[in-house]
């Protein structure tokens, strides 16, 4: 049986850098649990990038809007078009689940813009624009909202911006028509928590929050009443960190496994990447590990395919360091040398058709 075979995607800064290859493609050595650098795209200041549902195209953020990318087979990238989001440049952007519009979330200017797609993976018009408004609770970063992540639920009814700045994540009802959004609930985090990145469960039944300041997740149920309304019941909170770590930590990553066994996050501050398991019946962490990364400011960390190994992109040693898992022993074992990377942000791992 031939071994699927798989590329990662890392987005990064060039501002600053003498790089202006913003995107990095790796072909991925799973069984050894290694990247080896393949390609790299030339595009301004990738804060984030995410792939279409259907597996076709690839989305990043860049500094004069969004910019979509036909991915080949071999999972190079060919440019297909890019379009301003008429505000400050974003931070995370991902598509619905018809991959029919993508959501881009302003950190800078609090944000929410909504694009159309087209068939072609092309990005079309803007349909609808938000600002969140009001203030939060810190001074220095909470004193403005701050749009910092964007997803729909799994259903594909309702849209979720988490604001770090106002503490909460606002919920919004899709027009699959028009592209308006229409705001249906609030699900309030603490204060002074600065909800982060969220995700959903594989059945969707299930959210987790990533809160970065607070440096915990939150677990929460998610269903429609009969009313067509959303609900949200928190069920769990649990740390990102060990009962000793270091001051001044702050949460960053939030990714499942693929097979949604398992979902790791990293704190900054405490260099720590953190796994826990899922249960697959109710929904709740189980933490298994949580390690140091030998690296500063672990942006974003993820397991491999094969569960067996991780990866953690360090954005102020501009590193990617790479771990052998044990997920039964709950250990983190150095695995070969760091790669040199400029400010990486995230890392997504495709695989190939």
């Amino acid at each position: 049986m031939e071994k699927e075979k798989y590329v990662a995607y890392v987005s990064t800064y060039t501002s600053g850098n003498k790089s202006s290859f913003g995107i990095r493609i790796y072909d991925v050595d799973v069984e050894n649990g290694r990247l080896f650098e393949k390609d790299q795209v030339e595009i301004t200041n990738s804060s984030y990038v995410t792939i279409s549902h259907n597996q076709k195209y690839l989305y990043s953020i860049t500094d004069f809007g969004v910019e979509s990318y036909k991915i080949l087979k071999d999972g190079s990238l060919e440019v297909i078009n890019h379009a301003s989001i008429n505000g400050m440049r974003g931070c995370y952007l991902s598509t619905d689940y018809d991959d029919k519009f993508l959501f881009v979330a302003g950190y800078h200017d609090a944000k929410l813009t909504v694009l159309r797609l087209l068939e072609n993976g092309a990005i079309g018009e803007i349909t609808e624009e938000i600002f969140h408004k009001g203030l939060g609770s810190i001074a220095e970063r909470n004193f403005r909202p701050h749009i910092n992540c964007v997803k729909m639920t799994r259903d594909n009814k309702f849209l979720c911006a988490a604001d770090l700045g106002l503490d909460h994540v606002v919920v919004y009802e899709l027009n699959h028509e028009t592209g308006k959004l229409r705001q249906v609930d609030i699900i309030r985090s603490e204060q002074e928590s600065a909800p982060r990145h969220l995700k959903f469960s594989k059945d969707g039944r299930y959210l987790y929050i990533v809160h970065e300041l607070k440096n915990y997740i939150d677990v929460y149920t998610y269903e429609v009443d009969e009313h067509g309304n959303p609900v949200f019941e928190k069920i769990q909170n649990i740390s990102t960190l060990n009962a000793y770590h270091a001051g001044g930590s702050a949460a960053s990553a939030l990714n499942f496994s693929e097979d949604f066994k398992y979902i790791c996050s990293s704190n900054a501050g405490d260099n720590s990447v953190i796994l826990y398991s899922i249960d697959q019946k109710n929904g709740m962490l189980t933490k298994l590990f949580c390690l140091p990364i030998s690296g500063d400011y672990p942006k974003d960390a993820a397991l491999f395919p094969d569960n067996r190994h991780l990866v953690s992109l360090n954005h102020e040693s501009n590193s990617m360091t790479f771990f052998s898992v044990d997920t039964k022993k709950g250990t983190l074992i150095m695995n070969g040398r760091e790669m040199q990377v400029d400010r990486p942000n995230c890392i997504i791992f495709h695989k190939l058709s």
